[in-house]
């Protein structure tokens, strides 16, 4: 961003030039993807849009924050209290359904189509260890195993949600009752030593 948002009001034109980015690119994709329609629907003027985002590229990284951030949150509800894994992983797979779910079409854009972060970029490599670090607490949950292998586990869950997510997102299949069942059986399966 060009300049941080500090006031209510700021924030809260902010927030409706992300918003209205995101639906944007969920509705029109990449090509139809312009500033002007972005302002237009957020209803600000293209100057207030530039005031704090310099170009799309700019605009597309906002609202990857704002979609990771909403990952981020599905972890952390699945993380808080003391429920059963198998609970814990209902609420994770809840909350990762929810937050594809906003704008169905967005996420074939920002995977397949948008500008992509750069190799090495510290933002995101944030995102995924702190994700990682929720699937390691999740493993650490089950039968533990040595630190090693629930660390390996964890990984190739994280590898494997975040796949299923994305292409269930590609899908429009998102809302599949049947393939929430199946992520969460995964989730319980991977999580225990010897495969549960």
């Amino acid at each position: 961003m060009r300049k941080s948002p500090r006031q209510a009001r700021s924030q809260a034109t902010v927030q409706a030039i992300v918003t209205a980015a995101a639906r944007i690119l969920g509705e029109r994709g990449w090509a139809g993807f312009t500033t002007n329609a972005v302002a237009a629907l957020a209803g600000v003027s293209i100057g207030s849009l530039y005031q704090y985002f310099p170009d799309k590229r700019a605009l597309v990284d906002a609202v990857r924050r704002a979609h990771t951030d909403d990952v981020l949150a599905a972890m952390d509800r699945a993380l808080a209290g003391t429920q059963p894994l198998a609970r814990r992983a209902d609420l994770l797979v809840r909350g990762l359904v929810a937050a594809h779910s906003v704008h169905p079409g967005l996420h074939r854009v920002l995977l397949d189509a948008s500008p992509r972060h750069a190799p090495g970029d510290a933002a995101q490599a944030d995102v995924e260890a702190r994700l990682l670090a929720g699937y390691d607490v999740l493993a650490g949950q089950s039968a533990g195993g040595p630190k090693a292998s629930r660390r390996a586990r964890a990984q190739v869950l994280a590898d494997a949600v975040d796949g299923v997510i994305h292409n269930a997102a590609r899908r429009g299949t998102l809302q599949s009752p049947r393939l929430r069942r199946e992520l969460v059986r995964l989730i319980c399966a991977q999580l225990v030593p010897g495969g549960g």
